[in-house]
């Protein structure tokens, strides 16, 4: 008997859309639910019919489980797929598919519930026999009984909320001093993303790699695993590389994981596709994490290595069909490597970055896959995951498919918000990476501040190139104007031709650009003590080209007002002409106005009006992206005026609290 025949998606952007894409394949028809932030969105108009559930914040729309259960009777969905994210690993939600008569296409609510809870998961699993690292268990410790608890285990140590994952209320700890603070951050976090602040301690695997394998389970009680992918290279315990198979795992470590990850599996009851994440310590041993009830979004590694399409079994299983394979039958081809390109500034601590999409182009090549849920001319809101697409490369190896991958990023192009790209682009480039030989600690070790700050700062061959494209371009309009050939651009009667001054600003600096035309196309062009020869050869649909100094090159560019986005390969960068900008004062380090770094929500406020304050004291708590940021006074000083309350909207640089800095009288 048939037991499903239209599928509702309970998710949104490239989930959503990559979900329906194999839902259509298999004869299903698809309904999308969107918010008001998502009306116009791609996976909107991927889907046969869609239903829209409130406002923007996912809390008001996509995690709300009467909204979604009623899109689906109101649409005729007899089915719903969960995607990944959201309400994927919620009890309650399977709990109330099921009394509503709807397919929850994912496990029973029992093994969400028994592994969402990490409690409970290790507990679970050192009673089948899984090894699991040492810690700390116990139901609603409070901070003073988990504090005595670290010393016990000791230092460095992992704090981790007991419910939820993606890295979210996982706090590193190396001394005693700083066990508190990060309790009460982890807390919060958890709090706020899972509903839930109970946390567990473990004893950090230093040099470990993140190691997960790839169960599927059926309800006629076979299950087998599908790989591993290695998920090491992490900021702030988020994975933003992934590849299968790992390079750390032969096929003796790869049989004996796999063999524990099934057993993990079965000792559960499981159904469906999940995954079994691993510490993998240098010397070979390996330590359960937890349990993802759900698919990965680095699934599609493994589905490049095993030409399977995870979302088809998923549908299967959740029909009551066997798994279309046995263990026997499972095999692996050649090597797949997976990057997550977000929406944020790594050398701004991350910072999630929310605008207009200007320019999205995706590269086409051989054994290159990309998923993703935007378009170009679409708002990148604040409410969500900052994840806008990945980029998934497959090769016969691990270097063809490396390169494979660096050459599709050098391709994509995105403008109006800043991206990870450059960063990602580093880390494929690294020795460490593209030998393999790396581990968790990858980013924390290699990519500090300073290297951060190098990556995305605009080097003076790009302002110089600015310079001349964005004088170039308005010699070109002029030209076009006055009805001359493009041949007499930049022609004059005068024996020298004129200087024109420029102060161009990128990433809040400014820098003085001088550039004079020395023909139709070749510009002088010098920025601060260096001096470039540049030619502009070509400005149309989006590509520039180039030469400095006669060697040539191309960037994609895209000009909004007074700005220009130029990207050469290795990342975007943004350059506007302030020449004509009156100054400003600006609101700098020291000021005692603590601003919002980006549209978000705040969640928490620990500013009092007339309290004083030392430098460097926590006074908000913004949530955007899913992630919090902590606003901290930049001077020692005395509140003033708090403008923002628990669950206020605020939009970037929007003043938040103002201080009156020591030896400074208050404002009349």
């Amino acid at each position: 008997m048939q037991r499903f025949k239209k599928v509702l998606v309970a998710n949104r952007g490239e989930i959503a859309v990559r979900v329906i894409r194999t839902c259509k394949k298999l004869g299903y028809r698809t309904v999308a639910v969107f918010s008001e932030a998502d009306r116009s969105a791609p996976h909107v108009l991927a889907a046969d019919e869609a239903v829209p559930i409130g406002p923007s914040p996912a809390k008001e729309s996509y995690l709300v489980i009467e909204k979604l259960i009623a899109a689906a009777k109101a649409s005729g969905a007899d089915a719903i797929h969960p995607g990944y994210g959201f309400l994927s690993e919620n009890a309650e939600f399977a709990r109330a598919c099921k009394d509503a008569d709807v397919v929850f296409i994912g496990p029973g609510s029992e093994a969400i519930a028994l592994m969402g809870n990490k409690r409970q998961a290790k507990l679970r699993m050192l009673a089948a026999g899984v090894p699991c690292i040492p810690g700390y268990e116990a139901t609603n410790a409070d901070d003073d009984t988990l504090a005595k608890e670290g010393e016990r285990i000791g230092f460095p140590l992992m704090v981790k909320a007991a419910a939820g994952g993606g890295g979210r209320g996982m706090r590193l700890v190396h001394e005693p001093a700083k066990l508190r603070e990060a309790l009460k951050s982890a807390r919060s976090e958890a709090t706020n993303a899972f509903g839930s602040g109970e946390l567990i301690l473990e004893r950090a695997v230093i040099g470990a790699r993140h190691v997960e394998l790839q169960v599927f389970a059926d309800e006629h009680g076979n299950a087998v695993h599908l790989g591993e992918r290695d998920c090491s290279v992490q900021r702030r315990h988020q994975k933003i590389v992934e590849e299968s198979p790992s390079p750390a795992v032969n096929p003796a470590l790869r049989a004996r994981m796999g063999e524990v990850a099934v057993t993990a599996a079965k000792a559960i009851g499981y159904r469906g596709a999940g995954t079994i994440e691993f510490l993998l310590a240098p010397n070979g041993e390996f330590y359960f994490m937890e349990m993802n009830t759900r698919l990965q979004v680095e699934h599609p590694v493994t589905e490049a290595i095993t030409g399977l399409d995870l979302v088809e079994w998923q549908l299967r299983v959740a029909a009551g069909e066997r798994l279309p394979l046995t263990q026997e039958q499972v095999s692996w081809s050649g090597h797949a490597i997976e990057v997550r390109l977000c929406a944020e500034d790594p050398a701004n601590n991350y910072a999630p970055q929310t605008g207009r999409l200007l320019a999205w182009r995706l590269p086409s090549r051989e054994g290159v896959r990309i998923d993703y849920g935007v378009r170009e001319g679409q708002e990148i809101p604040p409410f969500y995951d900052s994840m806008q697409a990945k980029v998934i490369a497959h090769g016969p190896d691990r270097e063809t498919a490396r390169r494979r991958l660096v050459e599709a990023l050098h391709e994509l192009t995105v403008f109006g918000v800043t991206t990870n790209k450059s960063l990602l682009l580093w880390v494929l480039g690294h020795v460490a990476f593209s030998s393999g030989e790396y581990d968790t600690g990858f980013i924390p070790k290699y990519a500090d501040a300073v290297t951060l700050e190098a990556l995305y700062l605009t080097h003076p061959k790009e302002l110089a190139l600015a310079g001349a494209a964005l004088f170039h371009a308005e010699a070109l309009k002029l030209a076009s104007e006055s009805g001359l050939d493009a041949s007499l651009v930049n022609w004059n009667t005068a024996h020298s031709p004129p200087l024109v001054r420029m102060k161009l600003a990128s990433r809040e600096r400014e820098e003085h650009v001088s550039v004079r035309a020395v023909a139709s196309e070749r510009y002088e062009v010098a920025v601060g003590s260096d001096t470039f020869d540049l030619a502009i050869l070509g400005m149309a649909d989006g590509v520039l080209d180039f030469s400095v100094a006669g060697a040539r090159g191309r960037a994609r560019y895209t000009r909004e007002g007074d700005s220009l986005w130029l990207d050469s390969g290795h990342g975007a960068h943004a350059v506007s002409d302030v020449t004509f900008r009156p100054p400003s004062k600006s609101d700098g380090a020291g000021s005692g106005r603590l601003m919002a770094p980006m549209d978000g929500r705040i969640i928490r406020v620990d500013a009092h009006r007339g309290a004083a304050v030392k430098a460097g004291q926590v006074l908000a708590v913004l949530e955007a992206m899913k992630m919090e940021f902590q606003v901290v006074a930049d001077v020692a000083g005395t509140v003033e005026t708090v403008n923002v309350s628990v669950g206020s909207q605020v939009a970037a640089r929007q003043v938040l609290v103002v201080l009156t800095p020591e030896g400074k009288p208050p404002a009349a």
